[in-house]
């Protein structure tokens, strides 16, 4: 494009839209006042629209490009549960909690939601309610930071640690531009450009893999469960799983940086509005990241699951030209720091209106618990970086901080909303008892049998309940201002509930994949690739002595090779006193690759062998190979076990010795055969040509007897 190269057009494209998102951002510098009021929500006037959307952005973010799409990159089908249960779970949240939050909210001017678990401003329920929130919003906000470095890393190659500390910067200039405005107009126009790049994407990434039929079939071949409607294996039945999506949605109840955008809506007239903009916008945006998610699993078949979060980015390089796969990466960047700044600023709510009330109106401290908390987060970033799996895990930090909040503040917001009034010792029980839960969840290893809201928040309410029960101290309603139901209501909707979860659970025993078979790693497969020729070609025009370089980068995504060959080829040209060919002269480096090779060759060469084919250099990166590729190239078939043959896979589907930069010094010296004076030879053009042979994977097809 325009003559420059894909890696610059690239680059252009991300620097031109982030400085778009930026501008945005800082343009509500123009409108903001200079209260800690306006910093925090935007003085209670936001339009409804612009907070929906937002919301929508600053509940998904990096959870939804990157976290989201690995995990529909390992479930398959499966993973539509998520997207379909938490929706519901959202709903309620926005009908019936948003509603009670903002009455209260509007009522006290209470800035953040900590405040909302006490009456009282500075209580020690309320101060434990912050620093919980400091802590598990400093985790998330992490991951928002962690996710932009994924998606830089995946499509530039920058170090993730690069993408860190610019969104430290990028951060704190939201923050001190505009506040929560800034973070909120920031939101709102990357949805827009993201939700358009996520369809042109998804058109394409479906089509690349042969339109919903292919997407299917490719699917199938990889694993038979991942176009099941349920996973294998899950230890406490499917009930469980799918009811901790719906808790997990209406933990977004929870979520400090998703309820301060409620908090800027000037009355439930604006909510209402508000919560049909959220719907609209994040349906369709759901759909479209599982389609992808569902892509980036049949595109990339090499791709290991540890890598899965690198999915979209990855495919957006793949399947779109660079300009647009430079709008995805700003799209990306640009939500996953305006979410981190929104959790920032929910951080230094939390800190100011109930850690240290005195500071609730002082603007220029509050300003400075915002960089004090940004410098918190980006070492919890940078330290994370340090546990592969877990800290570098985008989807891993979220479901941790998501089911935490979740679990310490949905609980009490309900029981408040029923007008249950808990004391200081009564709230600080639940939370603790959710708190506990959540660590002892996480750390048990059932995290990806059940996510740790159903554990969080059933210890929370059992412990409400207990407290009701055995606590003179505690009311003995546990439903407030609504009376217990009568024995027969209770039988009723107990055997509605049994009857339901029966129905379930049958449906899964008769459906689900057999977790014994396919994934035992045991079973017959069939592994089918193609080896194919890939060449690289440089025409060198050299005069008499003159030397050139030819030089060829390859990349992580070149998959195995075979051999490499360097060749050149030449006509001796200009020649009036002789027959004889011109002399050239070859140095190939290997230096830059990164090795090591079961053979190469790199000696200096010198030919006078024109109108011919020269054979100057060559590399065998791994010997190992050469057992799959017997016949050079062309179709193959390889049978064996599941397990054996995803090693193979493995093997096929990277080159690690290749990837870097060689080179090769040309240099002509010319023969006339007349003297200087007389002389018609001035050079010539050397044709140079890296030609390797590569594997490129198909599928694997289970073997049926």
């Amino acid at each position: 494009m325009f003559g420059l190269s894909d890696e610059i057009v690239l680059l252009l494209s991300f620097v031109l839209f982030m400085c778009f998102f930026a501008g945005v951002g800082l343009a509500s510098m123009r409108v903001k006042q200079d209260t800690t009021d306006d910093y925090l929500v935007a003085g209670r006037g936001m339009h409804p629209a612009l907070a929906a959307l937002s919301a929508v952005s600053t509940w998904n973010s990096g959870y939804m490009f990157i976290g989201f799409i690995g995990f529909i990159f390992v479930q398959g089908y499966s993973g539509i549960w998520i997207g379909l249960v938490s929706t519901i779970g959202q709903a309620v949240a926005w009908i019936w909690l948003y509603k009670f939050i903002q009455k209260e909210g509007n009522e006290r001017g209470v800035r953040s939601l900590s405040s909302l678990v006490s009456r009282t401003t500075g209580a020690p329920e309320a101060k434990l309610a912050a620093i919980l929130s400091v802590v598990f919003l400093a985790i998330y906000a992490a991951a928002q930071l962690v996710a932009g470095g994924v998606a830089l890393r995946a499509m530039l190659g920058w170090s993730e640690v690069i993408g860190i500390l610019i969104g430290f910067v990028l951060v704190v200039a939201y923050c001190y531009a505009g506040g929560i405005r800034a973070s909120i107009w920031t939101d709102a126009a990357q949805s827009c450009v993201m939700i358009v790049g996520s369809t042109i994407l998804c058109y394409v990434a479906v089509s690349e893999a042969g339109g919903f039929s292919g997407l299917h079939r490719t699917l199938e071949n990889v694993d038979p469960g991942m176009v099941n409607l349920f996973p294998a294996d899950l230890t406490f039945g499917v009930t469980l799983w799918i009811g901790a999506f719906f808790l997990g949605g209406l933990g977004v109840a929870g979520q400090p940086q998703v309820v301060s955008r409620v908090m800027t809506l000037k009355d439930d007239k604006d909510r209402k509005q508000a919560a049909i903009w959220f719907f609209v916008w994040q349906t369709p945006f759901i759909a479209l990241m599982f389609i992808i998610g569902l892509a980036c699993r049949a595109i990339f078949l090499d791709l290991d699951a540890s890598d899965a979060q690198d999915g979209l980015p990855l495919l957006a390089m793949e399947v779109l030209n660079p300009f647009l796969a430079g709008v995805i990466l700003a799209s990306i960047f640009a939500a996953t720091m305006s979410t981190a700044d929104s959790q920032v600023l929910a951080c230094t709510a939390a800190i100011t209106d109930d850690v240290k009330p005195e500071w609730s109106q002082e603007h220029k401290t509050t300003k400075r618990v915002t960089m004090v908390v940004a410098v918190f987060v980006t070492l919890i970033a940078l330290g994370g970086q340090q546990f592969p799996g877990f800290g570098d895990s985008v989807f891993a930090l979220v479901v941790l901080a998501v089911y935490g909040l979740g679990g310490i503040f949905v609980p009490l917001l309900l029981i408040r909303m029923m007008g249950y009034e808990p004391d200081t010792e009564h709230t600080i029980w639940m939370m603790v008892a959710a708190l506990s839960a959540v660590i002892v969840w996480s750390a048990s290893g059932y995290g990806e049998d059940i996510f740790p809201s159903i554990p969080a928040m059933s210890s929370a309410f059992a412990t409400h309940f207990i407290l009701c029960w055995k606590r003179e101290a505690s009311n003995p309603n546990p439903l407030g201002r609504y009376s217990l139901p009568t024995q027969q209501t209770a039988t009723v909707a107990a055997v509605i509930i049994l009857v339901l979860f029966g129905a379930l659970e049958g449906t899964y025993q008769a459906v689900a994949p057999d977790g014994n078979g396919g994934s035992s790693g045991n079973d017959p497969y069939q592994l089918t690739y193609t080896v194919s020729e890939w060449t690289e070609s440089q025409s060198l025009t050299l005069g008499d002595g003159e030397t050139q370089t030819f030089e060829v980068t390859i990349d992580e995504s070149m998959t195995a090779v075979l051999i490499a060959e360097l060749t050149i080829t030449y006509s001796d040209t200009g020649e009036t006193g002789t027959q004889a060919c011109d002399e050239v002269i070859t140095s190939p480096d290997y230096s830059g690759l990164a090795g090591p090779f079961s053979e190469s060759d790199d000696a200096d060469r010198s030919t006078t062998a024109c109108d011919t084919t020269t054979v100057v250099g060559s590399i065998r990166p791994n010997a190992d190979l050469n057992q799959y590729a017997a016949e050079g190239a062309g179709d193959y078939a390889l049978n064996g076990t599941e397990s054996d043959l995803l090693d193979v896979l493995e093997m096929l589907g990277t080159s690690p010795e290749m990837v870097g930069t060689l080179t090769m010094d040309v240099t002509v010296e010319v023969n006339n055969g007349l003297p200087a004076l007389l002389a018609t030879d001035n050079g010539e053009t050397v044709t140079v040509t890296l030609t390797m042979l590569v594997f490129q994977p198909s599928g694997m097809t289970p073997l049926t007897a």
